[in-house]
């Protein structure tokens, strides 16, 4: 999952892409609302942390630009304690959910994972697939109960493969939500985080659909 963290405060904003990092999201930043705008515009992502108050542009501007170019990414608005009329400026311009400063850093984490789920139809934190089990609360993939260690972007493939049960993913999809902006990306790894992700949840578990990508299998 690729996320696109928007603050302009630099400490606040370190911690922040630190912390999303730890829970498993590729991030990109930007620290005022014109590279916002042009990383919104043209970058695919899971969902964006964006605060309103920004230099250059402010935040509600970049919001109504992105929605008025159809661009439909959930967005988190962070907003100031006391300004009630953010909120609901926010939301009347196309914002997901709010969170006020300051906030504790799960609160900020479990309206994320709300929102990704919600963009894609999902109502629980637990991700199922067969005999697979995915917690987006905790990062903890189980199969059959007993717990299974990936390293962070085999589980982000997985992650976002489970967000998409039935469909099928092209590498270049993957690719662009496997990894940030400034990674040195490469399709070919895509294939060795599925070949692992057979060796440990076994080999039927993703398809590959010959000239289209991959798939979760179908369950019987």
């Amino acid at each position: 999952m690729r996320v696109l963290l928007v603050e302009d405060e630099a400490v606040l904003r370190s911690q922040l892409r630190q912390l999303l990092e730890q829970a498993g999201y590729a991030v990109d930043e930007a620290a005022d609302g014109q590279a916002a705008l042009h990383l919104g515009t043209t970058e695919p992502y899971d969902a964006v942390v964006l605060d309103l108050g920004l230099p250059v542009l402010d935040g509600l501007t970049v919001l109504q630009r992105w929605r008025s170019q159809g661009r439909a990414m959930p967005v988190l608005i962070l907003t100031a304690r006391d300004s009630w009329h953010e909120k609901v400026s926010g939301i009347d311009a196309g914002a997901d959910d709010y969170l006020a400063k300051p906030f504790h850093a799960e609160e900020l984490l479990a309206r994320l994972r709300a929102l990704v789920r919600r963009a894609h139809g999902l109502a629980s934190p637990l991700l199922q697939h067969g005999d697979v089990t995915l917690d987006t609360r905790t990062g903890t993939v189980t199969q059959n109960g007993l717990t299974v260690n990936l390293t962070a972007h085999e589980y982000r493939l997985l992650a976002y493969l489970m967000h998409r049960v039935g469909q099928v993913v092209s590498r270049a999809e993957l690719v662009e939500h496997l990894y940030a902006q400034d990674f040195d990306r490469d399709s070919n790894t895509v294939e060795v985080f599925v070949a692992r992700l057979r060796r440990k949840l076994g080999a039927t578990l993703i398809e590959t659909i010959r000239g289209m990508g991959y798939r979760l299998a179908p369950t019987p």
